[in-house]
């Protein structure tokens, strides 16, 4: 029996996803959807799907779908999405919202003017630093990054030139290199200034996308890492630029930026 979907498509930073508040539209078969509807010509077009569910422990909860349906266990630009989607459509009305995640609760704290959400800034956790100067040979060449976790695998790769980076045919081949079991989300990262950095990405599971919250944290935390960046960085992507900030004193990462509804409509299943 067919049945209508109410869906938003929301971005933060060019990252575009379709959520679905499955609290009044239950789903089945999240991961065939998402290829369906990610979809640029035959769906509505997206990097993935996101679900915003309740949860037990914490305000709301979150499962990501990536298009290509695999699930991914975080995004820091899905979640500042969920602060302002909850909050503007009267679900909370909370300014600081915890968010149920396959890579644990995270806080959102929202700036609100107007009743509208104008900034999320997201608590990311503590980073997980893996190995520093990882070595991996693809494609003939030999790419040093640094592995980085925010919950989720980041290799972060500086480079001098970001123009010269073939990230179309490069991406693939590091996201899925053996040394890499589960596949790793790749960051390139050229240092501007010592607080501002240009980052492009290839997403696990997504490809090429204008930009990816955990992929900009991870950067800022490899930059301080390797001497290149200080702790408070703008980290610039494709789709726009997100200010992350390794805490000294907590450890943690904070990560804000902005959210933006796209549109809303109906879809039948």
């Amino acid at each position: 029996m067919t049945k209508s979907i109410r869906f938003t498509k929301m971005h933060g930073a060019g990252n575009d996803y379709i959520y679905v508040n499955t609290m009044v539209y239950p789903i089945d078969r999240p991961e065939e959807l998402s290829i369906a509807w990610s979809k640029p010509h035959t769906g509505i077009g997206s990097d993935g799907l996101v679900l915003i569910g309740p949860s037990d422990i914490a305000d709301f909860s979150m499962h990501i779908y990536n298009a290509d349906g695999s699930e991914a266990k975080m995004c820091g630009n899905a979640s500042r999405c969920i602060g302002k989607y909850v909050y503007e459509a009267g679900l909370t009305r909370k300014d600081r919202v915890t968010l149920e995640t396959l890579s644990g609760i995270k806080e959102l704290r929202l700036k609100i003017r107007d009743e509208a959400v104008t900034e999320v800034t997201v608590d990311m956790g503590m980073p997980a630093v893996g190995e520093v100067a990882l070595e991996v040979e693809a494609g003939g060449a030999i790419y040093t990054g640094t592995v980085i976790s925010m919950g989720n695998p980041h290799w972060v790769l500086f480079v001098d030139e970001m123009d010269k980076v073939d990230l179309a045919s490069i991406g693939p081949l590091l996201e899925r290199h053996p040394l890499f079991p589960d596949r790793t989300n790749v960051e390139f990262a050229q240092v501007l200034k010592p607080d501002e950095v240009r980052m492009r990405v290839w997403e696990r599971g997504s490809g090429i996308t204008q930009a990816c919250g955990t992929g900009a944290c991870a950067t800022a935390v490899a930059g301080v890492v390797r001497g290149k960046t200080r702790r408070k960085t703008k980290v610039i992507m494709d789709g726009g630029p997100l200010t992350v900030e390794w805490d000294e004193r907590s450890g943690k990462v904070f990560m804000t930026g902005g959210a933006v509804k796209v549109f809303e409509g109906f879809i039948d299943v």
